[in-house]
């Protein structure tokens, strides 16, 4: 463990496979704090909670009382082993055995007590496909999603190039070449996907229906009956492809939007930036701007939630 000014720092590792074992960071001022659980998103990892200087969305968290727990994905960050074209797993094991690994580690810590969950990206679509068809059960208080999607419906050149062009042709013809999707090394991301979480991931992005890749189940007609706990969902006006407000409305819409929230962030709206995907996290003036928003949606949930979704 190790400690950065104020704030307790320290790596739990999580055997999840013979093979493989999972990474996840925990931030602290105050062991006793409420847990918030932490999901990065597509060719990322944790670190895009967190910097080597202390700054960043889970320390702050940290400091506001919460005990934050930041999850590494299989082969992402500081999971072992990082992600190679030897790697078989996809999303399918990210939410049958990933997530019930975090979730029961995160309970053996702090006991059945109800978590706070947000996700960036692609990590708050993994977090309502759990939801819907959890394998270990978890009482989650609140959400907040930044810049999450599942589909990407909008138009623009910006988008042909960065989705269709890279995402689409450029990624499937390197995945077939190398057996896996080195992001890092091709500068379209923070880390790597293994060939199967890309497959995945994209028939979830251009599927009108949210299914399951194998039985068909689907996960929007199942979350459309629940009552899902109160979800704030928040994008940049500069968010025009990987978080685009109209695509992020179609995702709040698709899981049923009756205790959930909108917030576009943009000067127009009284903010001081117009965010885009990435610096809705990293930007300095995010801690003074809208993590306040954040934390006050949470508290405001846990005040009119007494008894939280399970």
């Amino acid at each position: 463990m190790t400690k950065h000014q104020d704030i307790q720092q320290e790596s739990i590792f999580i055997p999840v496979t013979p093979t493989d074992t999972l990474h996840l960071k925990r931030f602290s001022q105050d062991r006793h704090g409420p847990p918030v659980f932490l999901v990065h998103g597509s060719i990322e990892n944790g670190r895009i909670f967190y910097s080597n200087s202390g700054k960043g969305f889970a320390p702050w968290l940290a400091r506001q009382g919460y005990d934050v727990f930041v999850a590494d994905l299989r082969g992402r960050g500081q999971s072992r082993p990082a992600i190679s074209a030897k790697s078989k797993f996809g999303l399918s094991h990210t939410l049958q055995e990933d997530f019930p690994a975090f979730i029961r580690k995160i309970k053996e810590l702090k006991g059945d007590v109800p978590q706070y969950w947000i996700a960036h990206s692609w990590g708050g679509v993994l977090m309502l496909a759990y939801l819907a068809r959890p394998v270990l059960p978890v009482q989650v208080q609140a959400m907040a999603f930044f810049g999450s999607k599942r589909r990407i419906s909008i138009r623009s050149l910006k988008k042909f190039i960065m989705v269709d062009v890279m995402w689409n042709w450029f990624a499937k013809a390197t995945v077939a070449v190398s057996g896996a999707l080195y992001a890092r090394q091709l500068k379209m991301g923070s880390d790597s996907e293994t060939k199967h979480t890309h497959r995945q991931t994209h028939q979830w992005v251009v599927q009108r229906r949210w299914l399951d890749w194998h039985d068909k189940y689907d996960y929007a007609k199942t979350l459309q009956k629940m009552q899902l706990p109160p979800t704030l969902y928040l994008t940049g006006a500069n968010d025009d492809v990987l978080g685009h407000p109209v695509d992020v409305k179609q995702l709040m819409q698709e899981t049923g939007c009756s205790r959930s929230e909108f917030r576009l962030l943009s000067t127009d709206n009284g903010y001081r930036h117009n965010y885009g995907h990435i610096n809705i996290l990293t930007h300095p003036d995010a801690e003074q701007d809208h993590f306040p928003e954040v934390v006050a949606w949470l508290k405001n949930a846990a005040a009119m939630q007494p008894s939280p979704t399970q």
